[in-house]
């Protein structure tokens, strides 16, 4: 399938039409190149992804995969999630709000764009610095199995997990996520694999 007739695909999905369509064309307005990654409308400047299009259940957004690094001192972006280190989203619950806003859009992707021109870089150090909970060390320190196993996982797939046993508040709820994960991790398979 061209580009070109995957472009039209996603633009003619029910969820969010009007709205992926707006921020399209700011998009490209702006100058950006369109393409389509991760099934999703996707944006760059020479080379570099700038912005992602997202149509989610209550919320259509813009995203920019640098958007840790741009100034917004009234608050408009939104990390999509708890651990989210480079990523921000402009999120809109209609077309109104992306009319009303255009301005906004345009200026956080010519942000977007400078940020890329004078290549910045997010510091991904603190993904790095993972915490891993009591239960789970114990696990590791008794468990050969799990512990070779876990060790020769990729970086991703080791912090995922980490991650995922850490938000547990409780204890037994630790201790559950490790034993539901433990056949997954021996097999060598991430968080998210199937």
């Amino acid at each position: 399938m061209s580009n070109i007739s995957t472009v039209a695909t996603l633009l003619a999905k029910p969820d969010w039409h009007d709205e992926r369509r707006m921020l399209r064309s700011l998009a490209l307005d702006s100058g950006l190149e369109e393409h389509v990654k991760w099934g999703k409308l996707c944006y760059s400047h020479t080379g570099s992804n700038v912005a992602i299009i997202f149509g989610m259940k209550d919320f259509c957004a813009l995203g920019f995969f640098k958007g840790s690094l741009l100034e917004d001192t009234a608050g408009h972006l939104v990390a999509p999630g708890q651990h989210s280190q480079a990523m921000r989203q402009l999120r809109f619950k209609n077309l109104d709000q992306i009319r009303e806003h255009a301005h906004s859009v345009t200026a956080f992707i010519e942000k977007a764009i400078q940020a890329e021109k004078d290549g910045l870089q997010v510091d991904f150090s603190a993904k790095h610095n993972l915490h891993y909970p009591d239960e789970f060390q114990d696990a590791l320190d008794h468990d050969p199995e799990l512990a070779e196993a876990f060790w020769q996982l990729t970086p991703g797939r080791q912090r995922g997990y980490v991650l995922h046993i850490a938000d547990a508040r409780q204890s037994e709820t630790r201790i559950r996520r490790i034993d539901k994960w433990r056949d997954n991790i021996i097999k060598g398979r991430g968080l998210t694999d199937r």
